[in-house]
Formats: structure tokens, C-alpha cells, sequence
């Protein structure tokens, strides 16, 4: 599929320009808040069931949107504004469906970290786990915990590796198309 004929980035007005990207970071902004005040707003306290379940159908949902968003990049007349909006959406609602998960395990299985936790300590988990510095205050202490944990430090990886380089891909994909049309 051909990338419909636009006006290349930088020949674009400098108010154009700017627009663009603002436009770009104000919707990447107002989806994480969504996700990330849904995460804190929604019920979830009286759900039951194993949380890997509801990992497994999020990770499946993140991994179906990542395709639609790689092929949106690689389409678009703008692939680097798509890019910088689609990890900007993708990364924080990956953190969101593992907190969840710790979140929800806890609640199932109590004991499963050190301590019990909060939306907030979930959160907080995920983030020193991803950014691999681990503070030592939250552990977790049953084998599904430590089993999620490592599913999640694959995650990081891959979001790291792979997911980048797939967008990179796909951002090497729609210039060269943009160039090409």
C-alpha cells in the first residue's frame, strides 16, 4: 500500500511543525492519563482468579496493538511522529497490565510479596524492576510471584530490544516510502 503524497516534515511551516508535534504529545499524554487513572480508579479489589490469566489476555491485547501500530508507522506520511506517540502509549500501558497482575496476585495470594501492596506499590515495582534497579524493599516471596517478576524482566527486554528495533523498522519503512511516493 502506497503512503498518500505529503509534504515532507521539514518542508512543512515551522507552525505546522509545531502543531504537529503538539498535537502528537497532547493525545500520548491523554491516553497514558486514561490508562493510568483507569488503573487507579477502576474496581478491582474484589476480583478474583488467578491474575496470570488477566496477563496473558493483556499481553495479547499489547501485542495486537504494537502490530497495528508498527503498520500505522510504517504508513504514515509523519513515521517519526507515530513512532515517538505509539511507544509513548505502549510502554506505560505494558507497565500498567503487570502492575495489575502484582496487584491482583497479592490479593489472591497474600503473602506473595514481602509486603502487601498498593496500586501505587504495584506501579512502583514495575518500574524499579524495568529500570533494573530494584530497591530491595518490595520482594517477592512465592514462586508465582518470582515467576511473574521473570516474565516481566523478559518483557522489559523485549520491549527494549525487540519492540524498539521493530519501530525503528517500521519508522526506516515509512520514510523510505514517504521518500518513495
Amino acid at each position: 500500500m502506497r503512503v498518500p503524497p505529503a509534504v515532507a516534515y521539514r518542508e512543512l511551516p515551522r507552525a505546522a511543525r509545531r502543531r504537529m508535534v503538539l498535537s502528537s504529545l497532547l493525545r500520548s499524554v491523554g491516553v497514558s492519563t486514561v490508562i493510568v487513572v483507569g488503573y487507579f480508579t477502576l474496581p478491582m479489589e474484589h476480583v478474583t482468579g488467578f491474575p496470570g490469566v488477566l496477563l496473558v489476555v493483556g499481553l495479547a491485547g499489547i501485542t495486537g496493538l504494537l502490530y497495528w501500530q508498527l503498520r500505522a508507522v510504517a504508513r504514515s506520511p509523519y513515521p517519526r511522529l507515530r513512532a515517538v506517540g505509539a511507544l509513548s502509549t505502549s510502554v506505560p500501558l505494558f507497565f500498567i497490565i503487570f502492575a495489575t497482575a502484582y496487584f491482583l496476585l497479592e490479593r489472591t495470594v497474600p503473602g506473595a510479596f514481602n509486603q502487601p501492596l498498593s496500586r501505587l506499590d504495584a506501579l512502583y515495582f514495575v518500574v524499579t524492576v524495568f529500570a533494573t534497579v530494584g530497591f530491595g524493599d518490595i520482594v517477592p516471596v512465592t514462586e508465582p510471584a518470582r515467576g511473574l517478576v521473570m516474565g516481566q524482566m523478559l518483557g522489559d527486554l523485549a520491549i527494549v530490544g525487540f519492540v524498539a528495533r521493530a519501530f525503528v523498522g517500521a519508522l526506516q519503512t515509512g520514510l523510505s516510502r514517504r521518500d518513495a511516493g
